[in-house]
């Protein structure tokens, strides 16, 4: 697999969504998220403080900097929050993709955005062939959703889920779901 050495992650956006790499500066909303009872039912714990959060994005930022991953906030396109992703776990031939939120302050559309965001973000800047990624579950509205996307079970444990995904497999429901959104093919 030929990956993209330094992808190009600026004017990674569609429809009211855009991504914008994570910053330490981002630690107090990314915490508040986390600590959210609302939004964090099949998330892992959160560390036990803003500072604690900080100090882990700023070991991240020295992960993206060695292209081991991506930690992403999900924004309006105004630039206002509404959530994080992060792509993650990256082999040869796939990556994973999860810590997934998004909050009150998401549009209509975040979740579908988002996700096709992600895939641009892994198949295309990046350059992967494959997704990977793992749902609780218990947590029904996204697997239906993941499933909706074309994601195929490849295992289970008794927690989770294991799903993939491919670039076709996407390219086959973007349409459809542009036309959901409003939006045509860049």
């Amino acid at each position: 697999m030929v990956r993209t050495a330094h992808p190009n992650f600026s004017n990674l956006h569609i429809g009211h969504t855009q991504l914008r790499l994570a910053e330490p500066s981002d630690a107090a909303y990314i915490y508040s998220l986390r600590v959210d009872t609302g939004l964090n039912t099949y998330l892992s714990s959160a560390p036990p403080s803003v500072q604690a959060q900080q100090e882990w994005i700023v070991a991240y930022k020295a992960r993206e900097a060695n292209q081991l991953e991506h930690y992403f906030i999900i924004c309006a396109r105004n630039g206002q929050p509404c959530g994080t992703v992060r792509l993650y776990d990256y082999s040869d031939n796939s990556f994973c993709w999860g810590s997934w939120i998004l909050d009150s302050q998401k549009s209509r559309f975040s979740a579908i955005e988002s996700a096709l965001l992600v895939y641009e973000a892994g198949f295309e800047r990046l350059g992967f062939p494959g997704s990977h990624f793992d749902v609780r579950k218990n947590n029904l509205k996204v697997i239906s959703f993941h499933e909706k996307m074309g994601a195929r079970i490849v295992n289970e444990d008794e927690l989770n889920l294991y799903f993939e995904i491919s670039p076709a497999d996407v390219a086959e429901r973007t349409d459809a779901l542009l036309r959901i959104i409003g939006e045509t093919k860049k």
